[in-house]
């Protein structure tokens, strides 16, 4: 809520001079806040998006990557041509009215809620392969499996939610930074010293495949629906074309290095989170299950937080402590409901990849540029751009999301 301007000169005029310094968070902070939404559990499946397409299908990823940060970049140019703009809705109003909010809320919640239901599946997959035998009991009911593991993450992951300062977040997001660089160092480890070798991974191209890959990679690089947040929570958003930059050149070379490396140990018979190839004998496994745990620990708050802000501003008592965490409390019990139902790791994130993140992190950043600015309508080298941008992201959207659906209902069935 903004206050009258005559209260903030005011209060302006009440301080020296040294001490009236613009709020919000640093650059650092920013980079460690937009590489850590980025570069999430995707980072796990993509020797197995490698094993569906072949290795030509890496051109794919860096292809994506470019056409992500691109996008990435249209829609900060949109939060630059008004001030008001602070969240990825507020682009939609701007460029479609209240019809465009809606759109946009719906598919980018949306997706950021699959993106947390991601991170519990992924919870219960590695702990119920550290601890096959172990279980729990709830209410004087016994909970044992993935599902256990699901519930007991959920328990460790709530307190973390209830935090709303981005720039407190920013230091849970530099854990889960270097979580993914020491899981990519712990599979090197695993191949080039523990006696997996690298001698798998001889199929060059499978285009059958590829609907799957591609929807994978889109997962990889679906952090869109964070940025505006981000960019809003900057003391200089003047900066944050180079946080982007930073962003998705750190998350490509990631992914890069745990594909080749995943793909050459394992080939075809790479699983989809690579944590479930590694020997448990081993202790860089170890250490790279329990990296990969940590990830839930440092990246669920800070892709739930937009879904909770929605939420809590459509309350009459937006500044309620409680309501604050009632609602949040919500949004984890919820995810652990789907996240029980539907535990297909692979299946689920091809999908939101497919039909979600294309969605939100390709198609919409592009129309609403191009309804903003109305000088990039005419026919050039922009233009030409974006439509090719928006014919590929279509293409790609609808045949990953039959191809995903069809995995999904076949495993239900």
């Amino acid at each position: 809520m903004e206050c009258p301007k005559g209260e903030v000169m005011e209060s302006q005029n009440q301080l020296p001079q040294s001490e009236q310094r613009p709020k919000g968070t640093t650059f650092l902070k920013t980079c460690f806040n937009g590489i850590n939404a980025l570069s999430g559990v995707g980072i796990l499946s993509i020797p197995y998006a490698l094993s569906q397409g072949g290795w030509l299908s890496l051109i794919l990823l860096f292809l994506v990557a470019i056409l992500c940060c691109y996008t990435g970049f249209l829609l900060q140019r949109c939060m630059a041509a008004n001030p008001i703009i602070k969240t990825y809705p507020d682009i939609g109003e701007a460029a479609f009215g209240y019809k465009g909010r809606a759109m946009i809320s719906i598919f980018m919640y949306l997706e950021l809620y699959l993106v947390a239901v991601e991170f519990l599946i992924l919870e219960g997959d590695n702990l119920h392969k550290l601890f096959p035998d172990m279980g729990f009991k709830v209410a004087g009911l016994r909970v044992g499996g993935k599902n256990g593991f699901v519930l007991l993450t959920a328990l460790v992951i709530l307190p973390t939610t209830w935090l709303k300062n981005l720039g407190v977040l920013a230091y849970l997001s530099a854990g889960g930074v270097l979580s993914s660089v020491i899981l990519v160092v712990c599979v090197f480890w695993v191949g080039a010293v523990d006696g997996v070798g690298f001698h798998e991974g001889d199929t060059l191209l499978k285009s059958g495949g590829l609907p799957t890959t591609i929807s994978l990679f889109a997962f990889c690089y679906c952090g869109h629906a964070v940025f505006p947040t981000l960019c809003n929570s900057m003391k200089d958003r003047s900066q944050f074309s180079k946080v982007l930059l930073v962003c998705f050149v750190t998350g490509t070379i990631n992914y890069g290095a745990m594909g080749i490396l995943g793909y050459l140990m394992y080939g075809e018979n790479s699983m989809s989170q690579v944590t479930l190839n590694l020997p448990l004998r081993k202790i860089s496994a170890k250490i790279a299950i329990y990296t990969t745990l940590m990830n839930p620990l440092t990246k669920y708050a800070i892709i739930t937080t937009p879904i909770a802000t929605a939420i809590e501003a459509k309350f009459p008592v937006r500044n309620s402590r409680f309501i604050s965490i009632l609602i949040r409390t919500a949004i984890v019990i919820s995810t652990v409901t789907v996240a029980c139902t539907v535990p297909f790791f692979g299946y689920v994130m091809a999908f939101t990849g497919a039909f979600l993140g294309v969605t939100v992190s390709i198609l919409l950043p592009c129309l609403c540029y191009l309804k903003m600015h109305k000088t990039a309508q005419s026919f050039g080298s922009e233009f030409i751009i974006i439509v090719g941008i928006l014919v590929t992201g279509s293409f790609i959207g609808v045949l990953g999301t039959y191809t995903s659906l069809k995995q999904i209902v076949n495993h239900l069935i």
